[in-house]
């Protein structure tokens, strides 16, 4: 006659479901009563003595339930919730405040108009110019960077080999770290003040160009690294030249990661302020020509509604409008990077 064994754990005990939620209404009651006993006044403070009221407070009664062990998992995911809070807490905050001050001026005729003889105190107005300028300023500086940096990724990782490559990588880790207002300082001085060009839309694009130019290398680095060399080989052993090879199966099977590196450095330079101060200068008025004469863009225009606005209403609602609009341009780069990689994706056999 058998009897079946059964083991069991050496501490089966486990806090109820709901007790991750007591615990966060207890710390920030918690929490207030200490903020108000101490004279705190700012709400930030009582959040962060809260979470560290909650991180506390759930290893305490998870070591004196479940034991050690189970203490410790609680207390790291804990630790990763606290953190996602405190990471998303003010990006919604900024996502919240931008649209709610921005939403005053925007509509069509803000869409449509320049500021033309408007006064930066006075009423009225548009971002039409500076739209247009950041639109053909990005637009110029990914025609030059990204032929550029996509072909030394593919230098770098089909055909670099000894000092040249390791010079070449050397250089792109240094660019990637440069700071914008040095490549503004090195167009204005080899652009305007050498070959006395004047300030333009073009200008500025070079700048920005410098600062896409190694985000698209490393991105594109990366994502050539991770063709499986089988496919390269393949290739090869067919009798297929290597510059076919690359052409036709290697930047196919990693176009996906390379157009949403691309659309990464494009939302990164969109936001960058000083180049465009130093080469492009602002416009008030409309022009549509990038090669000649000073340009608006974006960035520049929030900059200039806030820096000369004298304390004006008007100006600071437009400067937050300009600035939904941005990051709406922004999301949008990020949302259509996304979907062309789904797209782009290698399908999954049925």
């Amino acid at each position: 006659m058998s009897h079946a064994v059964t083991t069991r754990p050496l501490n089966s005990a486990r806090l109820p479901r709901w007790t991750p939620w007591l615990v966060v209404a207890g710390s920030a009651a918690a929490a207030a009563g200490i903020g108000l006993a101490a004279g705190l006044d700012s709400r930030i403070q009582w959040g962060l003595i809260a979470a560290a009221l909650f991180v506390l407070v759930t290893y305490a009664l998870s070591a004196k339930v479940e034991g050690p062990r189970h203490a410790k998992d609680r207390i790291a995911t804990s630790l990763v919730w606290v953190c996602l809070l405190i990471a998303v807490i003010p990006l919604a905050s900024l996502i919240y405040e931008t649209v709610a001050r921005g939403v005053k001026v925007l509509d069509g005729y803000f869409l449509s108009h320049s500021m033309g003889l408007i006064a930066d105190s006075e009423a009225g107005g548009g971002i039409y110019h500076a739209l247009l300028g950041t639109l053909q300023q990005v637009a110029l500086a990914t025609l030059i960077a990204v032929p550029i940096g996509l072909l030394t990724a593919v230098y770098l990782v089909e055909y670099g080999r000894g000092r040249l490559a390791k010079t070449v990588t050397f250089f792109v880790d240094v660019m990637t770290g440069i700071p914008s207002i040095v490549a503004g300082l090195f167009v204005l001085s080899f652009w305007i003040l050498i070959l006395d060009f004047g300030p333009s839309g073009f200008a500025g694009a070079m700048a920005l160009a410098i600062l896409m130019m190694p985000i698209v290398v490393r991105s594109t680095e990366e994502m050539l690294k991770l063709v499986p060399n089988e496919l390269r080989e393949a290739s090869l052993a067919l009798g297929v030249p290597k510059w076919r090879t690359i052409l036709k199966v290697v930047l196919p099977t990693s176009i996906g990661g390379i157009t949403t590196g691309v659309m990464l450095a494009v939302a990164r330079i969109a936001g960058e302020t000083a180049p465009v101060l130093l080469l492009v200068w602002g416009n008030p008025l409309i022009n549509t020509n990038p090669f000649d004469g000073a340009q608006a863009s974006l960035p520049l225009y929030i900059y200039q509604q806030y820096a000369n606005s004298a304390g004006s209403p008007a100006a600071y609602d437009r400067a937050w409008a300009a600035s939904l609009v941005l990051i709406a341009f922004i999301m949008i780069l990020n949302l259509a990077a996304r979907g062309i990689a789904r797209w782009k994706a290698p399908k999954q056999g049925r």
